[in-house]
């Protein structure tokens, strides 16, 4: 018997299914944990806002956005909207923008 008919056949994926494929949002509540004591407050706040940046970022980036460009402050907020975020600020924003533009 050829080697190539003992192979197991690959599971359909979204490229070669028949019909689409349901994908799930995988976003659910993060466990939280307690943060490091002793450190200032602006440490906290940043480290809090690059947190909720890389989690927009991924979203935007599950959603078909991959150019920086393409991430305006509306569309950034309406992805928050979508995954349970509270509306992110100008600078978080830009934060995001960021990301998407270092990812490449």
């Amino acid at each position: 018997m050829p080697a190539a008919a003992l192979k197991p056949k690959p599971l359909p994926t979204q490229s070669t299914a028949k019909r689409s494929v349901q994908l799930d949002l995988p976003y659910g509540p993060v466990v939280k944990r307690a943060l490091p004591p002793g450190r200032p407050r602006e440490w906290y706040v940043m480290h809090n806002r690059r947190l909720k940046a890389m989690r927009l970022a991924i979203a935007l980036l599950d959603l078909g956005v991959y150019m920086p460009n393409q991430a305006r402050n509306e569309r950034i907020r309406s992805t928050a909207e979508l995954i349970g975020l509270h509306p992110p600020s100008d600078t978080t924003c830009h934060m995001v923008r960021a990301l998407l533009r270092y990812s490449r």
